[in-house]
């Protein structure tokens, strides 16, 4: 991962945030693992760097809490980077 700093939860507002933009790539990758099946054990280790064996309801957490905030992205919060920003 580029930029390892992550939240254990990301903030989940009803309108995509600053963390949301600051890890879509994350989002992406994240995706595109569970689209090809990859084992989520390996997907955390290397997207978050954290070892499931060690740290395995932390690791589990993190990673289904981001991918749910990734489906999020794709159902409804795409939308909102779409419009005009708020100033």
């Amino acid at each position: 991962m580029t930029d390892p700093s992550f939240l254990d939860h990301p903030p989940l507002t009803v309108r995509v945030n600053a963390y949301d933009e600051a890890h879509l790539g994350l989002y992406l990758r994240l995706l595109v693992a569970e689209e090809e099946g990859a084992d989520w054990r390996e997907v955390v280790a290397v997207l978050f760097e954290i070892d499931p064996v060690r740290e395995p309801v932390r690791a589990k957490a993190v990673h289904d809490r981001h991918l749910a905030r990734a489906r999020w992205m794709t159902e409804a919060g795409f939308q909102h980077l779409l419009q005009p920003r708020l100033q």
